[in-house]
């Protein structure tokens, strides 16, 4: 019986960090490509470590945020169908104890960070300072209508300068780049948030549950999406004409991939509800790493006729 409580007793905490969300760091991937395209005699073999060390460094950093967020989020967990259950809002874990594994994660994560380079410090230092402002009142941006989805999904471009400066490069990704992956975080994000409202059903319970849901209808937030999505595909146009002309051959791939996340927010029960389970999911994950790839080899195979055929023809107006 002893054992039985000891087993159990564990069991609540590992779901306090839940490790299982620790797959939305593979988010740092594409910093690790950028650098590679933008600092060409990058050596993968000698950046194994401080890859390693930036991946725990993110996770542990990850796992901080999401005990605030289950501490603070506890009473409106118990309004929820399926997060009245967890360890805090049921109970079964005491608000102390929660808040010294806070700041253990945190420390940790912050430490390990350290020993790499200045750079990573201040991305997983920023990780879990977008943790405190999301979560902890008075400012709170998780009960803040739009507030709570562009909060969260600026952890996109702070992932991808975790990856950037994995690498050793000490200078900043270019902005472009960054908006455009806030912007495809922020289209992610408001899916889930579609999804949850649709899911929810009764307008009171979505409310109590979430303040924001209070102002958010599937209106709203379909407007929003579209937004977002205008937003990413505008940033990443900036990027591909400066930058890489290349990555305009991926556009239909990644829409394609952007069009499949966007249809599963429709379904019931739908796993966009819960992004770090959507690896198993064949209907959004093929078209995703599709997308990937084709964007990755894109990077650094020349195809050079689309230089010439994007080519500027005619001079900019001069304006006195």
């Amino acid at each position: 019986m002893n054992q039985f409580k000891s087993q159990f007793w564990w069991g609540d905490y590992l779901h306090l960090i839940r490790p299982g969300y620790w797959i939305k760091n593979v988010f740092v991937a594409p910093g690790i490509l950028l650098a590679f395209y933008f600092v060409p005699g990058l050596d993968l073999a000698k950046q194994w470590l401080s890859i390693v060390l930036a991946l725990i460094s993110a996770c542990l950093v990850a796992s901080s945020n999401y005990v605030i967020n289950e501490i603070l989020d506890a009473p409106g967990d118990a309004h929820h169908p399926d997060k009245k259950t967890r360890p805090i809002a049921s109970g079964r874990i005491g608000v102390g104890g929660a808040y010294v594994l806070w700041l253990v994660l945190a420390v940790l994560g912050l430490a390990l960070a350290a020993l790499v380079n200045k750079g990573l410090l201040a991305s997983c230092a920023l990780l879990w300072v977008m943790g405190l402002t999301y979560n902890v009142p008075p400012v709170r941006l998780k009960d803040v209508p739009y507030g709570d989805v562009l909060s969260e999904s600026v952890n996109n471009p702070i992932r991808m300068a975790i990856g950037w400066y994995a690498m050793g490069v000490s200078t900043a990704p270019t902005l472009s780049v960054l908006l455009a992956y806030w912007m495809f975080g922020a289209f992610l994000m408001a899916i889930k948030r579609y999804a949850e409202l649709r899911h929810l059903g009764d307008a009171a319970v979505a409310g109590a549950y979430r303040k924001s849901f209070r102002w958010y209808n599937e209106e709203r937030l379909l407007v929003s999406i579209l937004f977002y999505a205008a937003l990413f595909g505008m940033f990443s146009g900036v990027f591909i004409s400066r930058y890489r002309i290349e990555l305009t051959l991926a556009i239909p791939f990644v829409g394609l991939a952007m069009a499949s996340y966007f249809r599963i927010g429709f379904k019931p029960h739908s796993p966009a509800m819960n992004p770090e389970r959507l690896w198993r999911y064949r209907s959004i994950m093929v078209p995703a790493l599709f997308a990937f790839v084709v964007c990755g080899v894109l990077l650094f195979v020349n195809v050079a006729p689309l230089s010439q055929l994007f080519a500027p023809r005619y001079a900019p107006v001069a304006f006195p």
